[in-house]
């Protein structure tokens, strides 16, 4: 892809305009760190830039954005941009108006952060940073560029993309750049839902999650976009299974913990998994109690993921890791129908990790995550998933008339077979005339 954006910019160079390679890539590329993408800025106009190439797609040619497939390989594609200046802001999140010009400096001074501010010259290998971009990125700092309350009025989701780049970086927030973000945390909700869950995701998933929580704390933005888990602080838990604090304090060990890359939807888990404990919480005569709070946990987390406009998928496998995130104290004890039918969940790896994290995050006893581990391991994969002994066809054959009762019966067979007591069709037969049909 690299060689693609330097192509790119090359054939502008060509023709006579200015182009250079800005923003993340830059910093990245000075980071020794490999670039997810590259963008390049030109003084060139959008109908200048489509037709220089064979192929571009209008993505934002009234912001001056074009995007360059490459011809040689679809899936690499780079962002043309034409030099601008944005004008007003007034739905705080996009330009309602941009002026092109032909002036580098300008195009750079209505970007973000100066570590994001910075263009490079692939040909001549030069960094043109207007905004002192390099020393920032040396000195591990994110700062706004020029009037930081002027940047997170322009544009809400910087605030959040401040939080994640210090996060992901292990960078301090400047001052007055911090200090402008706590003023303007209010206003965070003119960002539309999927933006704010996009954001979120990449800092659950990017490897910093906690820190990224301790600074959407610090910052305010926390009580806006996840007041529930701002919640969870200062809530006490029980000292003999929780002796690492507070529900805020075990939810933060626990992101601390995910793996890199983390799914999506474990590191959602992960969060959310005791978010019904707050609200739950009593002080009963024998120790601190949470009455019910997988359940309302269950109902919290519903309705985040409708919030932040999940998709059905992973609604359902985030709510299920809420849901079924405590029954791991009961797996020595389980019948083996219960066992089977637990451990073949759709997404079930995730279940064990999440419970895996959850040990490690409290008491640190992992005698479930290891007699579950150990014990599945030991299965044949047709121990869990077993052909059907019998059908709904087997049932009319016996003389039932089909009802919602079939369910019931095969259920009932299934949970036989699992137990070890039916091995064949006729078994089954002859257990459904003994149990069911005779009765």
């Amino acid at each position: 892809m690299k060689d693609f954006a330097i192509s790119v910019v090359r054939d502008l160079r060509q023709r006579g305009y200015q182009a250079y390679l800005v923003g993340g890539c830059v910093r990245d590329l000075l980071l020794g760190r490999e670039p997810e993408d590259y963008d390049v800025s030109t003084s060139a106009t959008p109908p200048e830039v489509m037709s220089l190439f064979a192929q571009t797609y209008d993505v934002g040619a009234h912001f001056g954005v074009v995007l360059v497939p490459d011809s040689q390989d679809s899936s690499t594609q780079v962002e043309v941009a034409t030099f601008r200046s944005d004008l007003s802001y007034s739905d705080g999140r996009h330009p309602d108006e941009v002026c092109f010009t032909k002036d580098p400096r300008e195009d750079v001074e209505r970007r973000d952060f100066t570590i994001n501010g910075m263009m490079l010259d692939p040909i001549a290998d030069q960094v043109l940073d207007f905004v002192g971009g390099q020393a920032d990125l040396a000195a591990g700092i994110i700062r706004a560029i020029g009037d930081p309350p002027r940047r997170f009025s322009e544009d809400k989701l910087r605030m959040m993309r401040a939080v994640r780049f210090a996060a992901r970086f292990g960078y301090a927030i400047e001052p007055a750049t911090l200090a402008a973000i706590q003023a303007h945390a209010s206003q965070i909700h003119q960002v539309s839902c999927e933006r704010l869950r996009d954001e979120l995701t990449r800092m659950l998933t990017e490897g910093h999650a906690r820190q990224a929580f301790l600074l959407l704390d610090e910052t305010g933005l926390l009580r806006e976009v996840l007041p529930e888990i701002a919640a969870m602080k200062g809530v006490e838990q029980p000292p003999q299974f929780h002796p690492e604090g507070d529900v805020f304090v075990h939810t933060l060990l626990l992101l601390e913990n995910l793996p890199h890359p983390a799914p999506a939807t474990l590191a959602w888990g992960a969060l959310l998994h005791d978010v019904g404990k707050p609200p739950t919480f009593r002080v009963a005569p024998d120790r601190i109690r949470f009455d019910g709070h997988v359940d309302v946990g269950v109902k919290m987390a519903e309705e985040i993921c409708h919030r932040l406009r999940f998709s059905n998928d992973d609604l359902q496998q985030i709510v299920a890791l809420v849901k079924n995130h405590m029954r791991f104290a009961q797996a020595v004890q389980m019948k083996e129908s219960t066992f089977k039918k637990f451990v073949r969940m759709p997404g079930f790896d995730q279940h064990l990790a999440l419970h895996r994290l959850d040990c490690l995050a409290s008491h640190g006893d992992l005698t479930s995550y290891n007699f579950m581990r150990e014990k599945i391991v030991a299965m044949p994969p047709d121990a869990i998933h077993p052909v059907p002994l019998i059908t709904g066809d087997d049932l009319i054959a016996l003389g039932l008339e089909p009802s919602p009762r079939f369910k019931q019966i095969l259920s009932a067979v299934e949970d036989e077979q699992l137990e070890g007591r039916l091995h064949s069709h006729e078994e089954a037969i002859q257990w459904v005339q003994r149990e069911l049909v005779e009765k």
